[in-house]
């Protein structure tokens, strides 16, 4: 240790938020979710992190970046941290991971076909319009299989989503 209490290589809250690319608050709302451990304090009561804890942020953002929530790697962290390999369970995780995406390509992908379906018909429509006429492209829309499209999630509809501040 130090003059002031901090162990030598440590990090003060400021450096390892610099040193991962994130903020300061990330770093705290990291600690209160439990992906990151609690550093300690030094005599002047700054945050000491120690070095290792760069490598945990660094894990933990790259884990969100691929779908991981906050919830599900403290989970699984913990679980390492306290001597167990869940390894089957990450594994398992990200195989559900991809399915999402998956499923997520397909729906855009449908979307992107009726969007080109779409276009084409108000091409048409526009093309037999006379010149500052309506050519009823909105109405057109409505009308088009109606109980379909209400039945598909919307594909950038992110309302229901529960872990958004938790991948910042």
């Amino acid at each position: 240790m130090n003059g002031d209490g901090a162990q030598k290589g440590s990090l003060l809250s400021g450096e390892l938020a610099r040193l991962a690319g994130v903020s300061t608050d990330t770093l705290r709302h990291y600690e209160r979710k439990g992906v990151l451990p609690r550093p300690t304090r030094a005599a002047n009561g700054y945050r000491r992190y120690p070095p290792e804890a760069l490598a945990r942020v660094r894990l933990v953002r790259r884990a969100l970046a691929v779908g991981f929530t906050l919830a599900e790697l403290a989970a699984i962290l913990r679980a390492r941290d306290g001597g167990r390999a869940p390894c089957r369970e990450v594994r398992a995780l990200a195989a559900q991971k991809l399915a999402q995406v998956e499923a997520r390509l397909e729906e855009l992908l449908a979307l992107r076909a009726e969007l080109r379906a779409t276009i084409k018909d108000w091409d048409a429509r526009l093309k037999h319009a006379a010149s500052g006429a309506r050519a009823g492209l909105l109405e057109a829309l409505a009308a088009q299989n109606v109980g379909a499209r209400a039945s598909r999630k919307r594909p950038f509809d992110t309302r229901g989503r529960k872990e958004t501040r938790d991948e910042k």
